[in-house]
């Protein structure tokens, strides 16, 4: 049985499930917990990394991963661990990175969406082709949030769409 905690950020509460081993989907959305087992203090080290990203003095997460996606989404969520703090790219270049063809950048805009890990995997780091602020799980003020909260986030220059 997986088991579950929730804890509080400056972005609201964040639910954190894992297998007791590792940790398999972090989300915004906190009323999908039927059939979890709560289990706050399995998540003692998550926590506190959390809240260490959000002081500003963690630029990485350091937890134990474990996914369930479909080999393409897997190979994506790969190359959104890759991405790092302070920098985004677009949906094409991501597609690029994973050698996905132009026609598949939809896909791969799926596979980012699909994400079981909101903020430990930075899919919140990938942005529209012109550098607009589109489709996050999390809700586009989150994003913007995280992105200013990086440092890569100039307002001038971005644009929030829905």
């Amino acid at each position: 049985m997986d088991i579950h905690s929730i804890i509080e950020s400056p972005l609201g509460p964040i639910l954190l499930v894992g297998d007791g081993s590792a940790l398999t989907r972090v989300s915004f959305d906190v009323g999908g917990r039927a059939g979890l087992r709560w289990e706050p203090a399995a998540f003692e080290e998550v926590e506190r990394q959390f809240a260490e990203y959000f002081a500003g003095e963690r630029v990485a997460f350091d937890l134990p991963l474990a996914t369930r996606g479909t080999p393409f989404q897997e190979q994506v969520w790969a190359a959104l661990d890759e991405l790092p703090y302070g920098t985004t790219t677009s949906y094409g270049a991501l597609a690029a990175r994973v050698g996905a063809p132009r026609d598949r950048i939809r896909a791969v805009g799926a596979a980012v969406g699909a994400n079981p890990l909101l903020v430990v995997r930075p899919c919140h780091r990938v942005v529209g082709a012109d550098g607009s602020l589109t489709g996050y799980a999390g809700g586009l003020e989150r994003k913007h949030e995280l992105l200013t909260l990086e440092g890569a986030l100039q307002p001038q220059l971005w644009s929030v769409v829905g």
